[in-house]
């Protein structure tokens, strides 16, 4: 019985490390787990339009990449979020922009239209 825990625990204890250092990898593991390799960032305006995350409401095309912009691109966290609201919601790169934008103002307290929810809030003079 004591044979079967020490096993268990460092099988466990395996799987954590695994899963804490996923990223460095060797590929022939990662190979075994296809859902670990789902997110490669976008390091560049180009490769963020090819993703779908331009429109002509944000139009990354001509004002970034005609314009040779040197930057490394959008934020990171920011794209990540809207590509999952895509992906979940069945949404264009517009609405889900909105979406994210909606949350992050729900999340401080403000309502969509912009007026704070804080019933302490001065809003008039």
């Amino acid at each position: 019985m004591l044979f079967y825990l020490s096993l268990l625990a460092v099988l466990a204890s395996l799987v954590m490390v695994g899963y804490r250092y996923r990223a460095s990898l060797p590929t022939r593991v990662k190979a075994f787990f296809p859902s670990l390799n789902h997110y490669t960032p976008l390091a560049s305006f180009s490769d963020q339009a090819r993703a779908g995350l331009s429109s002509p409401m944000f139009d990354i095309e001509s004002a970034n990449i005609a314009e040779g912009d040197s930057r490394a691109g959008l934020d990171e966290q920011g794209t990540q979020e809207v590509l999952d609201i895509m992906r979940a919601q069945r949404v264009n790169f517009d609405q889900a922009r909105l979406i994210r934008h909606n949350q992050i103002l729900a999340r401080n307290g403000i309502d969509p239209s912009g007026m704070p929810l804080d019933s302490k809030a001065v809003t008039r003079l």
